[in-house]
């Protein structure tokens, strides 16, 4: 899974980069300081990987990953190459989904880019950026399809319809992923690669004082616009973060407790990423390995099993699996679960849930 951290410049990103990967990145009080995106890889902490590891004493214990690229801070005009903004844009077309930090927070030793700050005007300048770079890419994409249309290709001329559909909502400001459409439509649009389609975490970033309090009116305005979209909202603090990165496990705990946090920054934004893309882990386990695997919640047991490796899926026979917390109910002993008809047999029908505990059977 690739995040693209975007934003104004000096609203945190490289900061909550830098925090979350402890990569190191450059994180400096001007513009433009992040040129090429900087990239780390995060597990994603899970305690039922290292339960299981622990149980079945693994040689192996792997998490899944999340990789976060810090991409440079976009400006008005981005889309015209303003701050090198072809080149940024292009960074953003990588990923699978946006977290948009926005600033949301007063202080006079931070510039900000337009001079005040204003939440909804900074994401509407980035929105706006995209939305301009989606347009040039649909009007070349109109332009082919037209010509192919008037060979009488009927598939073109439906095609050009929905072409149509999205230019004219980005014209009126619109982004793609507000734009009303089907299921067939939606999956065509998917197929263009807009900028503006592409699904997004608002990283609203407060100030330290109001990391654990309740929203100022900044981070209401994010929600509220947010909501009109279906994006998902995580409020954090960069600053903390940044000292939580410094931090061992206990001194975190302690540390979150202090200041009244429930979770880190890090952890919500792998909840919201996992909802916003819909995404599921399923678990394998064993003497040799224990290991998570990330799935699109519905895959069916076939697929669940080609993401360890194509001949599981070419010659898939059954899915022996069990809930995780059954699993643990019986200390890990597949013997109990299986007396207490808690270790079922499945198709290729099968549709894989979070947190099953899975041994695939194939034959090639």
């Amino acid at each position: 899974m690739k995040l693209g951290i975007v934003g104004l410049p000096n609203v945190g990103k490289s900061t909550l980069f830098n925090a979350i990967t402890k990569a190191g990145a450059e994180a400096a009080n001007y513009p433009f300081c992040t040129i090429e995106p900087n990239v780390g890889v995060v597990i994603v902490p899970d305690e039922r990987v290292t339960n299981l590891s622990n149980i079945y004493h693994s040689k192996k214990t792997i998490y899944t990953t999340i990789e976060f690229s810090d991409i440079a801070g976009l400006v008005k005009g981005a889309s015209k190459g303003e701050g090198l903004g072809n080149k940024f844009l292009g960074h953003i077309r990588e990923v699978e989904a946006i977290v948009h930090v926005v600033r949301c927070f007063e202080d006079p030793n931070v510039v900000h880019v337009d001079g005040r700050v204003n939440p909804v005007s900074d994401i509407e300048t980035i929105n706006m950026e995209l939305i301009i770079a989606d347009m040039e890419v649909l009007e070349r994409r109109i332009a082919k399809t037209e010509k192919v249309a008037k060979a009488g290709d009927k598939n073109a001329k439906s095609e050009i319809v929905i072409l149509q559909k999205v230019y004219d909502a980005l014209a009126d400001g619109q982004v793609a992923r507000k734009i009303d459409l089907d299921d067939d439509e939606a999956a065509f649009v998917k197929t263009l690669d807009l900028l503006t389609f592409k699904p997004v975490i608002y990283a609203a970033n407060v100030g330290e004082d109001e990391a654990a309090g309740p929203d100022n009116d900044f981070v209401k305005e994010v929600k509220e616009y947010a909501a009109a979209e279906n994006s998902e909202v995580v409020v954090i603090c960069a600053k903390i973060e940044a000292e939580l990165s410094e931090l061992d496990d206990e001194e975190r705990t302690m540390f979150l407790e202090d200041m009244g946090i429930t979770e880190s920054g890090l952890d919500k934004l792998i909840k919201s990423s996992y909802a916003l893309l819909n995404l599921i882990s399923f678990l394998t386990t064993g003497e040799d390995e224990t290991r998570a695997w990330t799935i699109r919640r519905g895959t069916l047991a076939p697929q669940a099993a080609g993401k360890i490796h194509t001949d599981f899926e070419k010659g898939f026979i059954r899915a022996e699996t069990i809930a995780y917390d059954k699993l643990m109910e019986c200390e890990g002993k597949l013997s109990a679960a299986k007396e207490k008809g808690w270790l079922r047999s499945e198709g290729k029908e099968y549709e894989v849930k979070d947190g099953d505990v899975v041994h695939f059977l194939f034959n090639v």
